[in-house]
């Protein structure tokens, strides 16, 4: 009975997921999931890039989202959040779209 308290309190004292971090996972992994696809059919880099944003639109909202959300908490203005929001994801577009031209060099 002790041990099933104790287990109790614990989960209801741990954190709660984190939506930042979830989001940016699975932004991420969506975005490297097109690298393969598109260097196999050849795309170009802004069909690349179109596609890409496209097939992970879903992700990128939802971590757009959850970024807002955090900053607001943390009593960051609107227009700031927004702005983080936009410099996290461009790095994650930037970084996937930097390793789409490495990988589609001949050679």
């Amino acid at each position: 009975m002790l041990l099933s308290v104790s287990l109790a309190m614990m989960l209801a004292g741990a954190p709660a997921a984190d939506p930042v971090g979830a989001g940016r996972k699975a932004f991420s992994t969506c975005l490297s999931k097109q690298i393969q696809p598109a260097i196999n059919d050849k795309m170009s880099l802004a069909d690349f890039q179109a596609h890409m944003k496209q097939a992970c639109a879903d992700q990128e909202s939802a971590f757009r989202a959850a970024i807002v959300a955090q900053d607001k908490a943390d009593r960051m203005s609107d227009k700031d959040a927004q702005a983080d929001a936009d410099d996290q994801v461009a790095e994650y577009v930037d970084k996937i779209t930097g390793e789409f031209e490495d990988y589609s060099q001949p050679g």
